[in-house]
């Protein structure tokens, strides 16, 4: 099955030190909330597959993800930190700042750009477990979920292999629950993908969120009502 990945934006792949905040036009683009919904706070830390580039804003998985949420019942604020382009490296860097405010639930969406761009999977794993032990850091037992994520199958099988293999490595390691493949379903299918073939549709998005909905579900039973 082909593999949608995104690969707009620059950002470098070596685990990186922390950097300063955002400025607030920044954090006005990648970050939205939302407002009709009360209660914990799940905090999206993703690519422009979570920032839903090329689709309104409601059409977004993580818009779909509230909205399944509030017909489930759960009091919870889905927060779309999304942002076009970025690394598994542009994420560490990014993810103390995201978690000023204490989330119940962080779901990290990221490494897509690194698959495309062929960067060393232990690149990327490093990377992600240091997004791990900085939200640890700030949040000492905060529940954490990452989203597979797999790479494009023309960089080979050895690589495609190494990188998928990563994701449920680094969710072994640091007890994450490992959630399934964002474009499961999606990724090559013409009807749910944009003209760029890499960005899902509103129906892509859709189909995207209840890929990820069964395995969030439990995660969302187990949140406070508020944090």
């Amino acid at each position: 099955m082909a593999l949608g990945l995104i690969g707009c934006g620059s950002g470098s792949d070596a685990p990186v030190p922390a950097t300063p905040a955002p400025t607030t036009q920044s954090s006005e683009a990648t970050m939205t909330e939302a407002t009709s919904a009360t209660g914990a706070r799940v905090v999206i830390l993703g690519t422009s597959l979570t920032a839903g580039l090329g689709v309104a804003p409601e059409e977004a998985y993580p818009a779909v993800l509230q909205r399944l949420a509030d017909s489930a019942g759960f009091p919870v604020r889905i927060v779309n930190a999304g942002l076009s382009g970025e690394t598994s490296a542009g994420a560490l860097r990014r993810v103390e700042w995201l978690l000023q405010e204490a989330p119940a639930l962080l779901i990290i969406e990221t490494g897509a750009n690194d698959g495309l761009r062929g960067v060393d999977p232990d690149s990327t794993a490093a990377n992600l477990r240091g997004i791990v032990v900085r939200a640890r850091a700030a949040h000492p037992g905060v529940p954490i979920a990452l989203i597979q994520m797999e790479a494009p199958p023309n960089l080979g099988p050895a690589y495609t292999t190494r990188f998928r293999a990563v994701f449920g490595e680094v969710a072994r390691a640091e007890q994450l629950t490992l959630l399934p493949f964002l474009l499961e379903r999606v990724a090559g299918v013409p009807a749910l993908n944009q003209a760029d073939g890499i960005h899902p549709t509103p129906e892509g998005a859709e189909l995207a969120a209840r890929t990820l909905w069964p395995a969030l579900v439990p995660l969302l039973r187990s949140l406070p009502t508020s944090r």
